[in-house]
């Protein structure tokens, strides 16, 4: 019996798997499981209703009670009607339903513009929120991440685990969905964005990944996720050294750290340890050419003046440390309180 047609088990067990891991992890990043709790975004596609559908059957099991949040973007006409339908459906599984209207705006294009409106408006639920990304998302979200240069973190994609979100179907393609939902009788509603080639995930889904999976004889969705997984290793295991270096050699705020534990560390450690600093010490939206910048204090000192961060800041090396100073609006150095 082919996985299709053990579709509705395998996504029920998805979801008790990320449950029980949850659960888990729940003393270092609560999630608010132990409030019995528990939300789904589900936007009436195959993916989220599917997801739905099997955390209804899974959550009163566990001994939560299950949510459905639907995001109403409002980008096309009709939209408020579509979320209602969706969170009728909702109801008939037995999930409670919320519609979440949002107004979607600011730079960098549609698509991001709405999923900033999406996350923030899902973030108000206040506990774990299952997203229904699977494995064919996450191949997506690798291929961005190559095709941009945005470094290993957007290579690695989407953590199954990343609370608040939960996405229980990374391992699984979207054809289970698919067939969770015919089986179980749920009709998904076919969001017109989806086959809309002037969007980048479009165009990735409908013509570079069927390209490739047909020059490289199939089986690239799966490579690319084993590709994340491995690179999420990686970092965890690079994001661990630096904490304890952090921990070792950092007065918590302090805007002072010594060069000395940090020279012969591997770049790749040093630049998460100054990153980790930086951004505690009030630096925002840090670019990968500030923190190489930055580095260059430390790993490639030539006696170069300072580097000027974002949020009015700049870091500059002395007498063996780097130091963290805000400016003024003239671009004065502001003192820093005593002790740091």
């Amino acid at each position: 019996m082919s996985d299709v047609d053990q579709a509705v088990p395998i996504t029920r067990a998805a979801v008790r798997r990320l449950l029980a891991a949850a659960r888990k992890a729940d003393h270092a990043a609560p999630t608010g499981l132990r409030d019995g709790r528990l939300a789904v975004a589900v936007s009436g596609g195959a993916d989220s209703l599917a997801l739905a559908a099997a955390a209804a059957y899974v959550g009163p099991r566990e001994d939560l009670t299950v949510h459905g949040l639907i995001v109403d973007h409002g980008l096309q006409s009709g939209s408020d009607d579509i979320a209602a339908r969706t969170a009728d459906v909702l109801r008939g599984l037995g999930l409670t339903a919320e519609v979440l209207t949002v107004r979607v705006d600011g730079p960098g294009g549609l698509e991001a513009a709405a999923r900033r409106a999406r996350y923030a408006a899902l973030r108000t639920a206040d506990t774990l929120v299952l997203l229904g990304h699977t494995r064919d998302d996450q191949a997506e979200t690798v291929l961005l991440g190559l095709g941009r240069g945005s470094g290993p973190r957007s290579i690695a994609g989407m953590r199954p685990l990343d609370p608040p979100w939960g996405r229980p179907f990374l391992g699984l393609s979207r054809a289970i969905t698919v067939a969770a939902c015919a089986r179980l009788g749920l009709e998904p509603w076919a969001d017109p964005h989806n086959v809309n080639p002037r969007f980048t995930r479009v165009r990735l889904r409908s013509e570079v990944l069927p390209l490739l999976e047909d020059v490289l004889a199939g089986g690239v969705a799966d490579a690319l996720g084993r590709t994340a997984a491995q690179l999420q290793e990686d970092l965890d295991a690079l994001d661990d050294w630096a904490n304890r270096v952090i921990e070792t050699y950092l007065t918590p705020g302090s805007t002072a750290i010594s060069v000395e534990p940090l020279v012969d560390l591997p770049v790749a450690v040093r630049r998460r340890v100054l990153r980790g600093w930086l951004l505690a010490g009030g630096v925002r939206e840090l670019t990968d050419p500030q923190l190489r910048a930055a580095d260059e204090l430390v790993g490639n000192w030539r006696g170069q003046g300072e580097v000027w961060l974002p949020g009015g800041l700049v870091v500059r090396r002395a007498r063996g440390r780097l130091q963290l100073d805000r400016t003024d609006r003239s671009g004065d150095r502001v003192p820093n309180p005593p002790g740091q």
